[in-house]
Parts: structure tokens; sequence; C-alpha cells
């Protein structure tokens, strides 16, 4: 979209704590939305956005002189008021924790004024620090859910793990009006709870907490009732408090304390060095259980309070899509809307959207379907550039007609073949929704371990999504809806399930009997489940008619979607980016706009030199 003479231009930024991005909104309009990690391949970047601010502005057509406001996510001196706070209520035990944070604090984070200038001096030379507005940290989450949601009215939760004080909010969103109705305070924190249980079982905080909820279904919960009765005191409103005995988040540079191993009898995982046992497993089911414990009294108390059918959902824990299911199924809200980018990098666009309707009291009037047009917010790159790029990286391609593009591309998923599929604009989230994705045959037995294993280099235990036409949604999943943003789980639907054969268990290199998998193996998960990501034509028609082809092709409907990336690396932004994964994995195929490249007509020294950039293990 190119602006010109907008009547109010807001750009949004998040930076500095975690997943730093900018976005930009004209006139109330979301123009363009990027995380700061896509451009610098560095995840979870938590820099100042340079990049994404020098494309969203690009995208718009606009300097920053232009733009009217620039809104930022959070209060730090709200945020330094609460570490000093807790550094007081535990010293001298937090002294530690407190030495390692004030060098920062006092380089950067409390003279946020100046640090911002500085940078946005490097765009506007004459940049004023009267267009600086800032929102309070949970303000910018429910702004970023409610005033992006196809809801007038919702009751709006956001629960992460820490803003400046807050950690769960709940607002009331009317029209342009959205105002907190009441909140839980550090060092109460559900997100910090599962980090806790994250860093537990050996994964790291602030990235593994999805690998938590993938390794759940393999355990059982029977650690859930210790953890209600010793760790959380949960009340039937679902309000909470967690007692500090078993943490150190709060004073000491870890996530859980010697009282937490003593309750379980074992000490915390050792990533590199102690595999994965049936205990943690059993911890992952038992943390799972209790968060969605306590979700599902929030919202049955929050439904039966004030009476709205309609939910918004924001924040870090707003990604655990399994509970997000359970939370729709469980009825008490009749819709559910997540903002797609729940986590920090959303900031940058709520703390723009309130700034539009809260700080300048612009009207708002809820859109079919959401804001949000897909999440396609991101950088896109016509065929010229695609192939001016692929030919510097020495990439052999051949340009094709859509036609033929999607035919040769169905069939190759047909074949089994892993396929990159780079297209139009790139996604704003953590997840891939089909323009950065790799794509494979759900109804492959091998296709989940070939992914994980030769592509991903990832664990072998993580499920992957699928993507499926909306129109056929319901013929496959217990789900009746739309899942644009693959943040509900949904089970299977009865009629393809079965038992995993002896076959299968061995390609998925799992000994346990009676595994449970349907006829789409690749996407089902252990308990049934499958992350469900619905496909609307008017969304991403390309995408669509894919799914369409290779449903032509099999009579299936819907294709495994995983992001476009190894683990450890930022999902592919440009061709440069999409070529290089292809080259240093095992994806079989590469369409890139209607670029297509196949892995056998590639330059064989080239396909050594990017697998070696990678760390296989």
């Amino acid at each position: 979209m190119r602006c010109s003479r907008p009547v109010t231009a807001i750009l949004g930024i998040s930076a500095l704590y975690h997943d730093s991005a900018a976005a930009l909104l004209v006139d109330g309009r979301i123009v363009a939305a990027a995380q700061e990690e896509r451009f610098t391949r560095r995840k979870h970047d938590a820099g100042f956005p340079a990049h994404a601010i020098a494309y969203v502005l690009d995208e718009g057509g606009l300097d920053l002189a232009s733009v009217h406001h620039v809104a930022f996510y959070d209060k730090p001196f709200l945020k330094f008021e609460r570490l000093l706070e807790s550094y007081l209520a535990y010293a001298p035990r937090g002294f530690n924790s407190f030495r390692m944070a004030m060098p920062v604090w006092l380089r950067e984070k409390l003279f946020l004024k100046d640090l911002l200038k500085r940078e946005l001096s490097l765009f506007d030379p004459g940049f004023s620090v009267d267009k600086l507005l800032f929102a309070e940290h949970h303000i910018s989450h429910a702004a970023s859910a409610f005033y992006s949601s196809p809801f007038e009215e919702a009751v709006v939760l956001t629960i992460d793990g820490v803003g400046e004080w807050a950690t769960t909010t709940v607002a009331i969103g009317r029209g342009k009006d959205l105002e907190i109705q009441r909140e839980l305070h550090f060092p109460h924190s559900l997100g910090l709870l599962y980090s806790a249980f994250t860093y537990y079982t050996g994964f790291k905080v602030n990235s593994g907490e999805y690998k938590v909820m993938g390794l759940a279904p393999y355990g059982q919960p029977r650690f859930r009732d210790l953890m209600l009765d010793r760790i959380v005191d949960v009340k039937p409103d679902g309000s909470f408090r967690l007692d500090q005995r078993y943490f150190n988040y709060a004073a000491g540079l870890t996530m859980t304390s010697k009282a937490m191993e003593d309750l379980f009898g074992h000490s915390v995982r050792q990533p590199e060095t102690e595999p994965l046992t049936q205990f943690h497993m059993d911890i992952a089911a038992s943390v799972q259980a209790v968060t969605e414990e306590i979700l599902l009294r929030m919202t049955r108390a929050l439904a039966q309070e004030y009476g709205i059918p309609s939910l918004c959902l924001a924040g870090g824990v707003a990604l655990n899509c399994v509970a997000n299911g359970k939370i729709l199924r469980d009825g008490a809200f009749r819709d559910i809307w997540v903002q797609p980018a729940a986590g920090d990098a959303g900031g940058a666009l709520g703390a723009a959207q309130a700034a539009w309707h809260m700080e300048l009291g612009q009207p708002r009037r809820a859109q079919p379907g959401d804001a949000m047009r897909g999440a396609y917010l991101g950088p896109a790159f016509d065929d010229d550039r695609i192939a001016a790029d692929l030919t510097a990286a020495g990439a052999r391609f051949t340009r094709l007609d859509e036609g033929e593009i999607l035919a040769r591309s169905a069939q190759a998923l047909a074949d089994g073949k892993a396929v990159g599929w780079f297209q139009g604009r790139m996604e704003f989230g953590p997840r891939a929704l089909g323009n950065r994705s790799i794509l494979g045959d759900p109804r492959s037995g091998s296709m989940q371990k070939l992914l994980n294993l030769k592509v991903k280099y990832r664990e072998s235990f993580r499920p992957f999504a699928p993507s499926v036409l909306r129109e056929h949604v319901s013929e496959w999943f217990d789900l009746d809806g739309d899942s644009p943003y693959m943040l509900l789980v949904a089970d299977v639907a009865e009629r393809i399930r079965r038992q995993m054969t002896s076959e299968e268990q061995a390609l998925f290199g799992i000994d346990k009997l009676n595994i449970r998998r349907s006829d789409i193996p690749a996407v089902t998960h252990v308990d049934y489940s499958a992350r469900v990501q619905t496909v609307h034509r008017d969304t991403n028609p390309k995408y669509h008619a894919l799914i369409s082809a290779f449903h032509d092709l099999t009579g299936c409907p819907l294709l495994v979607n995983t992001s476009f990336n190894v683990r450890g690396e930022p999902i592919v932004c440009t061709p440069t980016d999409a070529f290089r994964c292809f080259m240093g994995t095992g994806i079989e195929m590469l369409v890139a706009g209607n670029c297509l490249l196949e892995k056998e007509a590639q330059d064989a020294s080239l396909h050594e030199n990017y697998e070696n950039m990678y760390e296989l293990d």
C-alpha cells in the first residue's frame, strides 16, 4: 500500500525485551508490521527495530518526518519501579540479578526517550520527542487483540510473563473504548509458571514453551494435583498466587529453586547431556493441565460476570493453542479471537492502535473477519526481484505461469516431496501461514520424521500443523469455524482415526504400542489433536489454489505446513534467505513466486556449502 497525504500516520515500536518489531497505521488502518529478527536473522532479536521500521515506512510510502506519532509498547519507568521494589523485597538474596540488570537499565532502558530520539533521528534528523507516546505493556497487548478483532464488544484477556507490574489483565472493549477492569501483579504469573517448567524440563525460556506444549500429550498429568496443592493456589474465579519458595525468577538468575527439585525428586534437566524421560513428559502434561484449569476457571467467571459473548486473547500465554481450543469448546464464550502476534512483537501494533483510538479518540468499526488481513503484513517480492536474487545466489530455476506452478507443486507434494513455498507478503507473528512455509503431504507416515530430522533439524516429537481449506475443515477435524492463524487445537474427525501400525512406529522412532494416529498421520499428534489453520480464498488465494490442486489430485484438502526455517533461525524473509534454507536442508523443491527450483538441478557444491552453515545435531 502506498499512502499519499495521510491524515494521521502512527508508527508502533516494541523493543529491548523480546521480539522487537515495528508496525504502521495510516488513518487507523494496518499498513505493515514485521519483526526485527526477520531482517537481522537473529532469532528473537530484542534490539532497536531499525530494519523493521525502514520496511514499514517504505511499505507505506512515507518517511519518518511524515509520521505524526511514534508509540512505544510499554512504560520503562514503571518496569524499573518493579525491578527496584522486587530487589528490596528479596534483599539481599536478589543482589546478583539486580547487579546484572542495572548496567543495561542505566545504559538503555531507563533513559528510553533519549535512546528513541537517537535512533529515530537516523531516519529524521529533526525528530522531536514530542511525537513519542507510551502505552502500558498490557494495554498494548489488549489493544492489539480488541482493535484487530471482528467484535464491536468483547472481554479482553491478556496473559504473559510480566509487563510493568501486571501479569494478567481483564479489559472490556466497546467501540473505540478499552478499559482495564482488573489485574494480577508480579510475581504471580501464569506465563512465568509455564516458563519455570520450561526451564525445569531443559528447554529455553521465552522460546521453548511451545516445546513443552508439544511434549505434554506424551505424558500423563500425574503431578497436576501436587502442583495445585503446593505450588499454585487457584481460586474459583481463576485468580491465583504462586508459592515463591519454588521459584527463583524474582530474586535470582534461574527460574526455579532447590525446593522445586526437592518436591519432584529430580534436578533441572540438562538439555545437552540428559535425555527426555517419561518424568519430563508427565511434568509437561501436568503444567499444561494446570494452565488449562486456571484459564477455564478464569474465562467461565468472566463470561458469567460480564455477559458478553465474545472473548479476545493476547499475551504470550495466548499462543498456547491447546488451551485456546479448550476455551472455545468449553462454550462459556460463543466466540474467541486471538491476536496472531500475541507476544511482544504484537505490542508494536497494539501501541499504535491504542494511540489512534484511546489517545486520539478516533472511532472504530469492527470489520468482517478481522483487521489483520490474514497477518500478511510483511515484505513481498515480485517475480523479477525474486529471479534477480536467485540468479545472484547461483540458483538454477525455471519461470512458469501460475497454472504450471500450481500443477507442478501439487504433484511434487503428492509424490511425497518437501516443498519450500515462498509467496506474497511475509506473515507477522510466530506462525508461517502459507507464504513462508515448508509444505508436505499429510497422508505420509514418514513426513513428520522427515521434516523434523532432515529439514527442520529439531526434536522428533514435535508435531506439525495442517493447513486445510476452510470449506472442508469440519469434514476432517472437530471444528466448524475459522482458525486462520493456527491458534486453535482441535481433534481429528472420528472417521479418519486409527491406530499407528508397527511400520509407522518404526518410522516415527516410537516404541509404545497403540499410539493413536489417523489417515493424516503427519499432522495428527499422539492424542488425536492437530493445530489447525483454515485457509481462506479471500485472504490467500494462491495458497488456497495450491491446496485445491492437491485436493483434486489426492482427495485430501489439506497440507502439512511448518515455518520456512530451521531450528534456531528466524522464518525466512527474502528470496536469498529461502534459497539458503532450501540448499542447506532436505527440502526437495522450492517455489518462490513463479520461480521453480528442484534440488537435483542445483550446483552440488552450493548444497554442501549451505548445509555446513547449519548446526546439525
